[in-house]
């Protein structure tokens, strides 16, 4: 996806970027700490959704392996319906050439309500060797499929060579998806939204499967099994939120989730200051390269009502929705990792994002 650019730009990119990262990572380790977020082990929350021996726990039972083959996927499911919540886990995705493979970490409740279910996604969607993976995220609410919010957004990171944490925000007023403790989006529910706004009872999933006919350049790539298997890790999992039953979830969740849903909204990642506000800005800026509300290929002039539209960001999408220029400062780290042929050697995992905080 990123094209090339001239040595000196990148050079003069990158020492500009250590030298805030230095300033910054005090404040940014202080920002994590702050996140009271308590892990699970596997089996405490979480069980065996498919793909029999493709799903590996460690000895520990603090992290669980997921590998796509030819023959099959894997996944896993917590084991209870969660009335809102925060749900986070430590990702690391398959390398070499991962064209066509689908990393997820997302709640749903499809299988109690097929015709109508919510859903927030986030989807990691495989690469070329040596290009960029891509990340998106997405809400369904009450089955609105038809009008999928997706969001796509270039990695800033080589997310094969560590695990970063993805967390999914979820309360009866705002969603928000992070990504190294830095949020990256935010959506209001607004009363306009009406059903399209997730409000029922969900469980959480992971899964790694064959995304070919459209993860990967609108599926005109599709995934070599010469390179499997294609295997993802997945630790430090969180469940934080009110426990409801699948069989009472409608009646029970409104009274005896109150008192949980006040506190998951009184957590330190449930308050956007001014300070996270402005990192999540300039990660939109620089790294999002495609937005729905934007979509007129898909949606014509159809508006959203959870869509701030910025004019500059609309010349930037384009008709399709695709950001046709990848911003300035990925086009540097890329064209640098290619000469150095290591993924990392521009900028140690996790440390981009920190400069965002």
């Amino acid at each position: 996806m990123a094209t090339t650019m001239a040595a000196t730009t990148a050079s003069g990119a990158i020492a500009g970027f250590f030298s805030y990262v230095v300033i910054v990572a005090a404040a940014a380790a202080a920002a994590v700490a702050g996140f009271n977020t308590p892990t699970v082990s596997f089996s405490d929350g979480f069980s065996h959704l498919f793909g029999n021996d493709n799903l590996v726990r460690a000895a520990d039972d603090r992290s669980v392996r997921l590998t796509l083959n030819r023959y099959s996927g894997s996944g896993f499911i917590s084991t209870d319906l969660y009335d809102h919540g925060f749900f986070s886990a430590s990702i690391k995705l398959p390398k070499d050439y991962a064209a066509g493979v689908v990393v997820a970490f997302y709640t749903s409740n499809g299988d109690l309500f097929p015709k109508n279910h919510d859903e927030l996604d986030f989807e990691f969607l495989g690469n070329v060797k040596g290009k960029d993976w891509r990340i998106q995220t997405n809400i369904y609410g009450n089955g609105s499929t038809a009008r999928g919010r997706e969001e796509r957004y270039l990695v800033p990171f080589d997310p094969t060579e560590a695990a970063h944490r993805y967390s999914i925000l979820w309360t009866p007023d705002y969603i928000v998806f992070y990504i190294d403790d830095v949020p990256i989006r935010e959506v209001v529910r607004t009363e306009a939204m009406g059903g399209d706004f997730p409000a029922k009872p969900m469980s959480v999933y992971a899964t790694i499967w064959d995304g070919s006919s459209w993860a990967t350049a609108y599926g005109r790539i599709k995934i070599n099994y010469r390179y499997a298997p294609y295997t993802a890790e997945f630790g430090d999992l969180v469940l934080r939120g009110c426990r409801v039953d699948p069989i009472r979830q409608a009646a029970e969740a409104a009274d005896r989730c109150a008192e949980s849903v006040e506190e998951l909204m009184s957590a330190d990642f449930a308050l956007l200051t001014p300070r996270k506000r402005a990192a999540m800005r300039r990660f939109r800026e620089r790294y999002m390269i495609y937005c729905f509300c934007y979509d007129q290929h898909r949606y014509g002039n159809v508006t959203f009502p959870d869509c701030d539209y910025v004019s500059a960001e609309h010349s930037r999408f384009g008709e399709w929705g695709d950001n046709k220029v990848p911003p300035r400062e990925v086009r540097a780290r890329s064209a640098s990792r290619r000469r150095s042929r290591k993924p990392s050697s521009v900028v140690p995992a996790g440390d981009d994002l920190q400069m965002l905080d």
